[in-house]
């Protein structure tokens, strides 16, 4: 990246490149409300609102998730796993649809109105966009809906359906249930839909499993994480 472009990312900011990407990386990396962000930066001597927070992560975090995605296409596993979960929004009953890879990376998510097999097939279809192929086996629990899709979206795929085999697709959404509860709840499906958009690429980016690795190896991960960061956000060139 030439500093030309970087220029042409941030111009008309006042605040200074390296302050945007760090309360952007803040806000979609950590479990912190809009709030927390302003009182973070606060302490390092940065005076911003969080109402600026806000609209520094709807920008910029945007053009960061879809860059992550980008760079990271193709490299998701074949092996998926499928999971909706409820979320109320307005006192209305809305269904955040996922799917992971067998390595926890999240693959892609929708947010619907509806649990049925309508559902199914727009999220598959979806994935199917996203990920430019068809996975090896795709892993449900019992929802019936699964079923009926695939049949008609991806018939040639081995489907397991069953509950005890959906744990990681279930783990996954644990991060978005506390961001939801730090919140206070999401505003609008659309809202939701926004937020998982950005924040996803972002944790997939960081995602290192701890338990098969050594400590070592983590750090050299971990570095190579925050280094493509940097890039992304232009905070080197490259």
């Amino acid at each position: 990246m030439t500093q030309a472009t970087r220029d042409t990312l941030y111009r008309r900011h006042r605040f200074p490149s390296e302050v945007i990407a760090h309360a952007v990386w803040l806000y979609l990396r950590f479990p912190l409300s809009l709030r927390m962000v302003e009182d973070l930066l606060a302490a390092r001597g940065i005076n911003v609102s969080h109402q600026t927070v806000r609209l520094w992560v709807e920008k910029f975090g945007r053009h960061f998730a879809n860059e992550i995605r980008r760079r990271s296409a193709g490299r998701l596993g074949d092996k998926w796993y499928l999971d909706e979960v409820v979320i109320s929004i307005g006192g209305k009953k809305h269904w955040l649809w996922r799917a992971v890879d067998q390595d926890g990376f999240v693959l892609d998510v929708l947010v619907q109105s509806r649990r049925n097999t309508k559902a199914a097939k727009r999220l598959m279809r979806k994935l199917l966009k996203g990920q430019g192929r068809s996975p090896r086996v795709m892993i449900t629990d019992k929802l019936r809906s699964y079923g009926a899709a695939k049949r008609d979206i991806m018939p040639g795929v081995e489907h397991r359906s069953h509950k005890g085999l959906n744990n990681r697709a279930e783990n996954s959404h644990q991060p978005i249930r506390r961001r939801e509860r730090i919140m206070k709840g999401f505003k609008s499906p659309r809202h939701l839909q926004r937020f998982v958009s950005m924040h996803d690429p972002v944790a997939n980016l960081f995602y290192i499993p701890r338990h098969d690795i050594p400590s070592d190896h983590h750090r050299e991960l971990r570095t190579a994480a925050t280094q493509m960061w940097n890039e992304i956000a232009r905070l080197q060139t490259v």
